[in-house]
């Protein structure tokens, strides 16, 4: 079905204060902002009042144990629960000032806005070249010159171009599981977003394919907005420039990495990093 993208009609909304005492500073505009977000399943509260604040053309990592709220925080932000029938949300959700829960809000356009790769590689069983094409595609270009410039962009934004420009008629699902994440990745950035949601991205994939992704997440950050939900302590420390800790759906502590890792300010942040739960 076809979403006409003048549907999406935001306002700005003015800014809150955090709710809980957060430390959220006020200096300097926010790319994606949550005010006292709270988020049901059914009966059940996944998410109580969250707030915080992330800066734009930085890697935010969401850490805590399974569980705790944070891919479902993740999933807020582009409404991807919305597919989940029985929930509710309190709170905002902001993107650039405007609140993506608007009525009139388009949640089709707001997912070319802001893209979602999900923690196994789910490439679509085509070509390289038709995953990467798709999302055009169904937004309308039938231009072949310029389906093929998407496809060589996209495909060297993820780092992946040099490995599969002789490849592009082949199998997708040739590719190795390393090749398929950076692959998605390459089919997000088709779209031309300016945030990155990456859900777990590196949990499927062996310890190489882990790096380059790594790499490629400071690469992509020059010029988008990247926030990720990750389990793995050594990787939040090494790509991430802000650190959130998730526990039973509270934001219990967001700050600086270094700051977040080297001197938490909350004993169950410190508690959570040293592996004494979680």
């Amino acid at each position: 079905m076809a979403h006409e993208e003048h549907a999406v009609v935001m306002e700005p909304v003015a800014t809150a204060g955090a709710s809980h005492g957060q430390a959220i500073l006020e200096q300097e505009p926010a790319k994606i902002e949550a005010v006292d977000l709270s988020f049901y399943y059914g009966d059940k509260q996944a998410l109580k009042r969250v707030s915080i604040r992330m800066m734009p053309k930085e890697v935010t990592a969401l850490i805590g144990p399974s569980g705790c709220g944070k891919s479902t925080f993740l999933r807020c932000i582009n409404r991807m629960n919305d597919r989940i029938a029985g929930t509710r949300v309190e709170g905002q959700v902001r993107v650039d000032g405007f609140d993506v829960y608007a009525p009139d809000v388009d949640p089709v356009v707001l997912r070319k806005r802001i893209g979602m790769v999900f923690q196994k590689p789910n490439p679509f069983p085509h070509s390289v070249y038709d995953n990467v094409a798709y999302g055009p595609r169904i937004s309308g270009v039938r231009s072949r010159r310029i389906l093929d410039e998407v496809v060589e962009r996209s495909l060297r934004r993820a780092a992946l171009w040099e490995e599969v420009k002789d490849k592009l008629r082949q199998s997708a699902l040739a590719l190795s599981g390393g090749q398929q994440q950076r692959l998605c990745i390459a089919r997000v950035l088709a779209m031309e977003p300016d945030v990155l949601l990456m859900d777990e991205p590196c949990s499927a994939l062996d310890p190489a394919a882990t790096l380059r992704v790594e790499q490629l997440m400071s690469e992509l950050k020059r010029t988008y907005t990247i926030v990720i939900v990750t389990h793995n302590m050594q990787q939040a420390a090494r790509v991430s420039d802000r650190t959130g800790f998730f526990l039973e759906g509270e934001l219990i502590e967001f700050d600086a990495t270094a700051t977040v890792f080297q001197n938490p300010a909350d004993q169950r942040t410190e508690a959570y990093i040293s592996g004494r739960f979680g």
